[in-house]
This record gives C-alpha cells, structure tokens and sequence, in this order.
C-alpha cells in the first residue's frame, strides 16, 4: 500500500523552502507514496519542475503581488479572503478541491502554514511541520503560537540552534522528541550543472576582488548594512566589488541608497535571475550580510561551488559552515560584516585555505542524505 501524503505551501515562486521542496519531490520514490501537493497559489518558477507523478491542486492562479499599488489592494484583498474562508471552513477545501481523500500522513511544507494544517478535518493523519526559518526572530510567532506548533507530530527544523529552542520551548519529553533536525536537500549535480552555464552580462572585469549575494531583497537580509560596509572599505582604500541577485519590495529603497552613497561603479543590482550560479561561480566570495535566517540554502551551494563565504552568525550558517572551518562567521552587525570583509580582502591565504577545507569535506546536505532521513520520518511519525 502506498502512503498518502498531502503537501501544502503558499507557491513554487522562487525561494529556498520552495526549491528545497522540489528538490525532495523529485528525488521521493513514486511506487512508495501517493503525493498530493497543495498550492495556494498556483505561480512560480518551480511549477514546471514538479514530477508529473504527484498530484498538483491550487486555490488560486495568477502572479505573486509584492507590492501595495492602488490597482493590485482588491486582487490581494480577495485572495486573502477567499484563503480565509478555507482556513474557516476547512470541511469545503477537503470536498470540493481535494475531493475527499483520505490521508496518512499531512506536511506543511514551510511554517507560515501551520494553521492550515492544524485546521484539517482528517484527524487521523499524522501532521509533520518543516519550519525553513528562524521563527524566534519573527515577531508574529509569540510564545502562544510557538506552543500550538507542538500539536504537530513531528516538527522538523532545518538548524541546531532552531532544534534547540524548540526544545527549550518543549513541556515534556514527547515534545522535546518530536523536534527533528534535519538538512535540507541540495542537489549537488544540479547546482554545477546551472553554474556552467555561459552569461555574457558578468557586470565587472576581474581586476578586484569580487563578492556576490543573492536573495530577495527584504530588510531581512541586510543590503542596507552591506553598502554602508562597502562604502567604508572602500573609503579606506580596500578595493572591490559587489553584486546584488534578486527582487522584492525593499529593491527601489536599496538602489537608492546605492545611488545616494554614488557606488554605482562597484556595486550592481542585477535583479532577478533564474540561473544565478554562474555569477556566483565568477565571482571570488560569497558575502551574506543577513540579520535573520532559517537555513540559508545559497551558502551550501556557494560550499559545493568552492566559495570562500563570510557570513553573519544566523541561524543554520554554523551548521553549514561547522562551526568556521568552512567559512568565515561573523557577528550579526555592521562592525561584524565590516571585519569580516575586511578580513578576507588583506589576509590573502585565508579564501584558499577554505577552499582546501571545503574540498576536503563530505558535506552532509546532498541529496541523498537528506532525502533518505525525510523519507525514514514520514515511513516512521
């Protein structure tokens, strides 16, 4: 008998929680489960990379909005709303979109979807959380909230320091035992294959040291630290160079700071891109000016590049990086991304004794690891 499985996340836009999801979907055995995915909005770069074994549903179709203009309110006012309405009646998104199915085992795919699935008629299916950031830094996630996240079955996190706030968090040993800590899968092949692939829009030649940071551009990560930074280094006579990969709402407010500080020759906002491996595998370091994480799943994949990374101290990047043996952590400040920054551009051993050190080490992320410990879970919850 194959197991049922319902998965449930907002969209396939581009993001780590979405990717990673894919990645696993791919790599689950069809003869062993019977998945159904469920989308709340059916857009995205990661749709097309869904196995066409698993069963897609979606509660809406159209373009994620990520900004507040006047002609966009009604469109999202309706989408939440019309989401709302499954979030309070349940019973109706059982019957009418997933056809009254019964499940063995339900999984919320990312955090922001616990309601949801604690929501599910199906009392009987065993429910499993995958929590992909550092919830203890979202301010929407009290105490009151963290506590109903132990109604779940088991509650995967993707970092020891999560593991181990969870299970400060914990009322019993039961509790304290369902928190899991569990990589998320990085398909390693994939990665070097992208990264291989020609651009002809690299922004800078190769006389200065060049570091690259990818993400959407969110006040989470940090942009706004990492041009004041650059602007000092610079200042002082540290030469080098900076590109920006992503959007989001935060992109017009940083470009402007850009322009405002004039670095408009050393540091480049490319926007999105779909294939952002080959100027990472350009450039020289890898640079995440972050202020919170989950687990950032560009760093490992800047380690299977063999990039020497500095980084801020967020969640999960201790992990990924054991502890600075693969990598330079620094504190989660300016004066922290400055020295650290500071540190890999004057001590010129230092990006090739990560190099050798990464090489050397059989990163526990790849796939297969990963993929192998997310099936024993949800064979075993």
């Amino acid at each position: 008998m194959k197991k049922k499985i319902l998965i449930r996340i907002g969209s396939l836009r581009h993001g780590g929680a979405e990717k990673v999801l894919v990645n696993f979907l791919k790599n689950l055995p069809e003869d062993k489960y019977e998945v159904d995915l469920l989308i709340n909005l059916y857009t995205g770069m990661y749709i097309k990379e869904v196995p066409s074994w698993v069963k897609l549903h979606y509660l809406l179709k159209g373009e994620m909005i990520t900004t507040n203009r006047p002609h966009e309110i009604p469109v999202k006012a309706f989408r939440v709303l019309y989401q709302k309405m499954f979030l309070l009646f349940p019973s109706l998104l059982y019957k009418f979109v997933l056809k009254n199915k019964k499940y063995d085992v339900e999984i919320a795919a990312i955090h922001g979807m616990y309601q949801e699935l604690l929501s599910s008629p199906q009392k009987d299916s065993k429910k499993i959380i995958w929590i992909q950031n550092d919830i203890f830094n979202l301010k929407e996630y009290t105490p009151d909230v963290i506590r109903q996240l132990f109604r779940f079955d088991r509650i995967l996190v993707i970092s020891n320091k999560l593991k181990e706030e969870m299970q400060k968090s914990a009322h019993n040993e039961k509790e304290k035992q369902a928190v899991v800590k569990i990589f998320n899968p990085i398909d390693r092949q994939d990665t070097l294959q992208k990264a291989d692939v020609p651009i002809n829009d690299f922004p800078f030649s190769k006389d200065l040291p060049t570091f690259v940071t990818i993400g959407t551009v969110y006040p989470q990560k940090g942009y706004d630290r990492l041009l004041d930074v650059h602007k000092k280094l610079m200042d002082e006579g540290f030469k080098h160079q900076i590109i920006i990969i992503g959007d989001g709402f935060d992109f017009e407010n940083i470009q402007a700071k850009l322009n405002q500080l004039g670095l408009q020759e050393t540091v480049k906002m490319l926007g999105f891109r779909s294939n952002p491996y080959p100027y990472l595998k350009q450039s020289d370091f890898y640079v995440m000016s972050s202020r919170h994480e989950g687990f950032p799943t560009i760093i490992a994949e800047a380690l299977i590049l063999n990039k020497p990374v500095v980084s801020t101290d967020v969640s999960g990047i201790k992990d990924l990086l054991q502890d600075g043996k693969l990598g330079l952590i620094t504190s989660n400040s300016e004066e922290g991304i400055y020295e650290g920054m500071k540190k890999i551009l004057t001590t010129h051993e230092l990006a090739g004794q990560y190099e050798k050190e990464i090489a050397n080490t059989d990163l526990p992320f790849v796939l297969e690891k990963s993929v192998a410990h997310l099936q024993e879970i949800i064979d075993n919850v």
